[in-house]
């Protein structure tokens, strides 16, 4: 399989909805995709302002003050304390490298690619574009032979998931015992909000709790384009085992997958200042303590979701009705479908609209429960 024989984009179907659910006198809710509408901080502008006069090529493994940011993060923020430079990499976005990972690790047919049951649709398509075989299972135990790449999700979009410590040193043993490499999206880490990451910060698959002293085949993946409103700038990277990381800078610099000089040079002033994600982190608690309880009262049931940038919601119906009850609200959401078989009832809701559109959101959800 190619790229000429991928399904038409998701999203084109959602098109029919977006219209009805603009005509709400009201105006349109846009709760689906989940782009960032919050300012970039200044401090982040400023750096790739003061870094235009980019006129050699960038480096494809990072400058060494990127790399250095990204190994100071993960031990500040993530509790991984014992990374080098040479663990590191950035990536253009996150979402390239989740597509290419199996090309990249040369997997293609007769490979399988496991990703999870209820899952953003790319791990499936990077793997279809390789010609390896997809294989949605959540369970370890039940990751078959043959599977050469395991993707995880922690906090999962779109339901929330989040992976304990114990959970996650088990799926390491697992692809372990299976000799796969095992990649760790991790991108929305810093939203916890319900249970123990309410207290607690999100592990990362890198946790030396987790890796039993090796971080052989492991992967965390990562991106600033939430927490820092950085979507537009495409800003992410990957972190973990230095020999896997070499073979992907070695794909890379081939391919010419290097983010731009300006970029990464934000991305080191992002990674280094702690104070801008605590504030963007509770403009989506805003967001959050306002929708989740207007969804309730309109009869959804609230899955998951303790942590991440998405409430995933039910009325225990069809998710394209719930797709045009709320498009006759003017709310517009992503229907379950796109993220897996076991999804046909569920919406995806995100935060990243306007506090003034939530609220506007929330009060029609609390007005159709009377």
């Amino acid at each position: 399989m190619g790229v000429h024989d991928l399904a038409d984009y998701p999203w084109d179907a959602v098109v029919s909805y977006r219209e009805r659910a603009a005509q709400h006198p009201d105006g349109l809710v846009d709760l689906s995709i989940g782009s960032p509408v919050d300012p970039t901080p200044e401090i982040i502008r400023k750096a790739l302002a003061d870094a235009t006069d980019a006129h050699a090529y960038p480096q494809t493994v990072g400058t060494p003050a990127l790399r250095e940011a990204i190994v100071d993060w993960y031990a500040r923020r993530r509790g991984v304390p014992d990374l080098r430079v040479d663990n590191v990499m950035p990536t253009i976005g996150s979402k390239e490298l989740v597509a290419l990972l199996p090309t990249l690790l040369g997997l293609g047919e007769g490979d399988i690619v496991v990703f999870p049951g209820v899952a953003y649709p790319t791990y499936e398509v990077g793997a279809r574009v390789a010609g390896a075989t997809p294989v949605a299972e959540d369970d370890p135990a039940l990751w078959p032979e043959g599977a050469r790449l395991i993707w995880i999700n922690t906090p999962g979009n779109p339901d929330g998931r989040t992976w304990t410590v114990e959970e996650l040193a088990v799926a390491v043993r697992r692809a372990r015992e299976l000799g796969a490499v095992l990649a760790s999206d991790e991108c929305y880490a810093e939203l916890g909000w319900d249970g123990q990451w309410a207290e607690e910060p999100v592990p990362s698959v890198l946790d030396p709790r987790v890796t039993d002293g090796s971080r052989k085949n492991l992967l965390s993946v990562y991106s600033l384009s939430k927490q820092s409103n950085l979507a537009g700038y495409r800003a992410a990277f990957v972190a973990g085992c230095a020999r896997v990381v070499g073979d992907l800078l070695t794909a890379r610099k081939h391919l010419g997958l290097m983010p731009p000089a300006p970029v990464q040079q934000a991305m080191t002033v992002a990674l280094r200042d702690d104070a801008h994600v605590a504030a963007q982190k509770q403009l989506y608690r805003a967001r959050r303590d306002l929708l989740r309880p207007a969804l309730q009262a309109a009869g959804f049931r609230i899955d998951g979701s303790e942590a991440g940038l998405y409430l995933w919601a039910t009325e225990g119906q069809d998710a394209w009705e719930s797709m045009g009850r709320l498009a006759d609200l003017g709310i517009l959401a992503g229907p379950g479908p796109f993220y897996g078989a076991d999804s046909g009832q569920h919406v995806r809701l995100s935060l990243t609209a306007p506090l003034e559109r939530v609220a506007a959101g929330a009060a029609r959800l609390r007005g159709a429960s009377l």
